[in-house]
C-alpha cells in the first residue's frame, strides 16, 4: 500500500496559544516560521514545555494555528474542512507516540490493522498486510500478543508498524525512545531510518537526547515557543 508521497509544509508567522482556565492565553509557539521539503529527517529539539510536540500537532494536521499559515504543498490548511484533514491524516500521516498508545484489547496484529480498517480495507488485505509489516518490525512470531505482553520495544515496533500501515509520507515521532533501553532505543530508531529509506517518508521527530537527535539531517531548536536554530548535517 502506499500513501499520496510526502507533502511540503510551510509555516508562516505561526503561532499557538491554549486557554489555561484563566483569563490569560498560555504561548506554546510564537511567530514560528519553517518550511520542511519532502523527504527531509529533521529533529525537534530543546526543553520540555518550549512547544515541540505543539509543532508535530501542527504539521500533522492534528491541532490549527491561533495565528499565521499552514500549508500542505501550498495550501493552506484553513481551506481544508474537517473530513478533508481527517481524510489527509488517515492517509498521508503516521504517528509514533512515546507511550505507544496500543488498545490493550487488541492483538498486536489487530492493532496493527486499526489504520486500514479506517480506511475500509477489506478484512483479508488487512490480515495479509498486518502480517507483512509485523514481519518487516521482526515481530512475526508476535502477532496474536496482546500488548500487555509484549516488551516496551516490542509495543514500539508495533506502534511504528501500525503507523506506517497507510503508506504515509509524513512521519511525526515523538519522543519514540523516552521510555526505552539504549539496546530498544537502538532498534526503533534504526527500524525508522529504514522505513523512511525504503518509503522516501519525510520524518519529523522529537527528542530530548543529543544521540538520537545526531541521526537527523537537519535540526531545529525550539526555546520558549520561538525556533532559536535551524541546522543541517549531523
Amino acid at each position: 500500500m502506499s500513501g499520496a508521497g510526502a507533502p511540503g509544509i510551510e509555516l508562516r508567522g505561526v503561532s499557538r496559544t491554549y486557554a489555561d482556565g484563566t483569563a490569560e492565553a498560555v504561548p506554546a509557539l510564537r511567530g514560528v516560521d519553517v518550511s520542511l521539503a519532502a523527504g527531509e529527517f529533521l529533529s525537534v529539539e530543546g526543553p520540555s514545555g518550549c512547544g515541540k510536540t505543539t509543532l508535530l500537532n501542527l504539521l500533522g494536521l492534528l491541532d490549527t494555528p491561533s495565528a499565521g499559515d499552514v500549508r500542505w504543498d501550498g495550501r493552506p490548511v484553513s481551506e481544508l474542512t474537517d473530513r478533508e484533514r481527517s481524510r489527509l491524516r488517515l492517509e498521508r500521516v503516521g504517528f509514533i507516540f512515546q507511550r505507544f498508545y496500543l488498545l490493550p484489547t487488541l492483538t498486536a496484529a489487530e492493532n496493527v490493522e486499526l489504520p486500514m480498517r479506517a480506511l475500509g480495507l477489506a478484512r483479508p488485505e488487512r490480515r495479509r498486510r498486518a502480517a507483512d509489516l509485523l514481519r518487516e518490525v521482526g515481530l512475526d512470531a508476535r502477532a496474536r500478543a496482546y500488548p500487555h505482553q509484549l516488551s516496551g520495544g516490542e509495543e514500539q515496533r508495533v506502534a511504528i508498524a501500525r503507523a506506517v500501515a497507510n503508506g504515509p509520507g509524513l512521519l511525526l515521532a515523538d519522543e519514540p525512545t523516552g521510555e526505552l533501553d539504549s539496546a530498544s532505543a537502538s532498534v526503533v530508531l534504526d527500524l525508522l531510518g529504514r522505513v523512511r529509506a525504503e518509503r522516501a517518508a519525510t520524518l519529523v521527530l522529537v527528542t530530548h537526547n543529543p544521540e538520537v537527535a545526531a541521526r537527523a539531517s537537519r535540526h531545529l531548536t525550539l526555546r520558549d515557543g520561538r525556533i532559536v536554530a535551524d541546522r543541517r548535517g549531523t
